[in-house]
């Protein structure tokens, strides 16, 4: 099998990590020194997406889910999928729930599988829609309704948007921190973002991963300015343009753009951001004294 060049690095750098990762995914690789630097070596058909897995790898990002599109071919990559789904049960587990969620409520059109899963129980009579109370949930026991909301998603795009931003940090912390953090950092958020939205906004249907997800992204945020670690590592855009979102979601403009029919959860954001970031403090605080 012919090697050609993919990379070469300084001689200080590390690639124990990177080439333990191509051997997982079973890529040939040699790395040699030469005048002063470390040259790696693959076969031909695959210096591009390696180059472009050690560009991912170097932002900190977890690789497995770019080694099925880069590197992974035929049975391989299915195997490194389902390897990829197994590291990351929890994220992959979340995932799958807001999917079938997605289904059972024809993506928030079904109103009567939705009222099962909202925050408070209502139903519609004559044109308007009732909700049960606060008192009433307490009293029949109706405890999930604490959490479910954040599967719920109305419409494609929502869906999309959130199961992606959920798949790119849930697993960032799962694998830096473990799934109990994850599921921890996921419920508190959820249940919180759920209650924060009520208080503000009073009775009305709602849902959604993305107060989870702004727990998520300011976790990590300051997680890492207290700790850093390849896992945490975002590019400074991304946490910009997530604040900047919420900015503007806060100022109602887009409730005018789109003439009503579009309703932002700004307190759920919010509160999932205060609940992320107290979090990452801890972590971040806890991580970084057990390193000295």
């Amino acid at each position: 099998m012919r090697l050609v060049e993919a990379l070469r690095r300084p001689i200080a750098e590390d690639l124990s990590g990177f080439v333990a990762l191509l051997n997982r995914h079973q890529v040939p690789c040699r790395v040699s020194e030469e005048a002063g630097q470390q040259v790696l070596r693959v076969p031909d058909g695959w210096v591009e997406p390696v180059r472009e897995l050690h560009q991912r790898y170097l932002h900190g990002e977890v690789p497995e889910a770019v080694a099925v599109a880069s590197v992974g071919r035929g049975g391989e990559g299915l195997s490194v999928i389902g390897q990829t789904l197994a590291r990351y049960w929890l994220t992959s587990g979340v995932l799958l729930i807001t999917f079938v969620v997605a289904g059972l409520t024809w993506l928030g059109e079904d109103l009567e599988m939705v009222r099962w899963l909202s925050f408070l129980d209502f139903r519609i009579q004559g044109g308007y829609i009732y909700f049960a109370t606060l008192h009433q949930m307490y009293v029949v026991g109706d405890w999930w309704r604490l959490i479910t909301p954040i599967f719920v998603h109305f419409g494609f795009l929502h869906l999309a948007m959130n199961s992606l931003w959920y798949w790119e940090l849930g697993r960032r912390i799962e694998a830096r921190q473990g799934a109990l953090m994850l599921l921890g950092l996921t419920l508190l958020a959820g249940v919180a973002s759920n209650f924060a939205q009520y208080w503000w906004g009073g009775p009305g249907i709602f849902g959604g991963l993305s107060g989870v997800l702004y727990a998520l992204l300011g976790h990590c945020w300051l997680f890492q300015r207290l700790a850093p670690s390849p896992a945490y590592r975002l590019p400074q855009g991304v946490v910009i343009l997530m604040l900047v979102w919420l900015v503007i979601c806060l100022t109602g403009i887009i409730e005018v753009v789109s003439f009503g029919t579009v309703a932002i959860a700004n307190a759920a954001h919010v509160s999932g951001l205060v609940v992320g970031c107290v979090t990452g403090v801890i972590g971040g605080a806890l991580a970084r004294s057990r390193g000295r």
